[in-house]
């Protein structure tokens, strides 16, 4: 069995990581860490694992019974976590954080973005989990780099679900606000961007196209739906076969003909993606579940990497039904 701790356990990160953790069948949860809520049943936070569990938050560090750390803490946090505790030498670490995302000689932390760096995950002992948006929008745009096809401007607009905002309650999250409306947020400066355009430099050395993102805040709690055009001269089914192969080994990421729409990955690990192509513009459509393959579910994929099992295990979660 993996040995797991969790550290920020209160957040909606940690509660999706706890309900994939607990039907996992070779995971063991050895504590919950969150110092607001020690003392208090997990359930107490997380309703919905009701029946399921009978974990309690404690604010103790029992960091040598653990095999991984999974650090849900805000953004800022891990790194200050880190320098502040002596964690031993063989627990492997996957931070959802930003805090170590971009690659710096300060630290060995591995981009855990499986379709693009699965071989570095399975030799490494330090994860950082991808932002949820970097993951919706890399997973549109990797084939093409990796093809060294990313020529022009790329226009990107992502439409995300309340829940990414995280759980603390803001002007722009309640519900009377967000339900029944929409916004734009951090137009052409969102914090994933960086991440974005590193990993397309590593697929595309010569990148250095303008990435024109405008995120845009949606009614729905959770779910991300990106669509992405830029410049290809090649036909539709050209570009079919580019990302047919590129994700021809990719346990969770799908290109269909079909259309495709947020329900179909909502409470999975996948993300589709569906190509058209309109004059010299291809577009692509890419859908994720912002808290699972967006962050915890893609965490738990990466965990399995790690201690050499199937990536799959743990993540046959069924989408809604309708």
């Amino acid at each position: 069995m993996i040995k797991i701790g969790i550290i920020g356990g209160a957040g909606f990160t940690a509660g999706e990581l706890l309900r994939v953790l607990l039907n996992h069948p070779q995971a063991e949860i050895v504590f919950v860490n969150s110092s607001s809520n020690a003392g208090n049943d997990v359930t107490d936070v997380h309703g919905g694992l009701i029946g399921e569990c009978d974990l309690v938050f404690t604010d103790a560090l029992p960091l040598d019974r653990v095999d991984v750390l999974f650090l849900c803490s805000a953004h800022g946090d891990s790194k200050k976590f880190i320098e502040a505790n002596d964690i031993p030498a063989q627990v492997k670490i996957i931070d959802l954080s930003t805090d170590y995302r971009q690659k710096r000689d300060d630290h060995d932390f591995v981009y855990g973005l499986p379709e693009m760096n699965k071989a570095a995950i399975l030799q490494a002992k330090h994860i950082s989990n991808p932002g949820c948006f970097a993951t919706c929008i890399q997973l549109a745009l990797l084939p093409l780099a990796a093809k060294g096809l990313l020529k022009s401007e790329i226009n990107v607009t992502g439409i995300t679900g309340s829940t990414g905002a995280g759980v603390k309650p803001s002007s722009t999250t309640h519900f009377s606000w967000r339900n029944d409306n929409i916004s734009v947020y951090k137009a052409f400066e969102h914090q994933h961007l960086q991440e974005i355009r590193q990993s397309m430099r590593q697929l595309q050395k010569d990148f250095s196209q303008d990435i024109n993102f405008i995120p845009v805040r949606g009614d729905f709690a959770r779910g991300i739906f990106v669509s992405a055009y830029t410049n290809f001269d090649g036909s539709l089914e050209e570009a079919e076969f580019i990302y047919k192969d590129f994700y021809k080994d990719a346990a969770f990421t799908f290109v269909t003909g079909k259309n495709i729409d947020l329900k179909q990955v909502i409470n999975t690990n996948k993300c589709l993606l569906h190509l058209e192509k309109h004059g010299k513009k291809l577009l692509i459509l890419s859908v994720i579940d912002n808290l699972l393959k967006g962050a915890s579910g893609q965490a738990v994929q990466n965990m399995n990497l790690l201690f050499g099992i199937d990536e799959k295990t743990g993540l046959n979660l069924k989408p809604v039904a309708f």
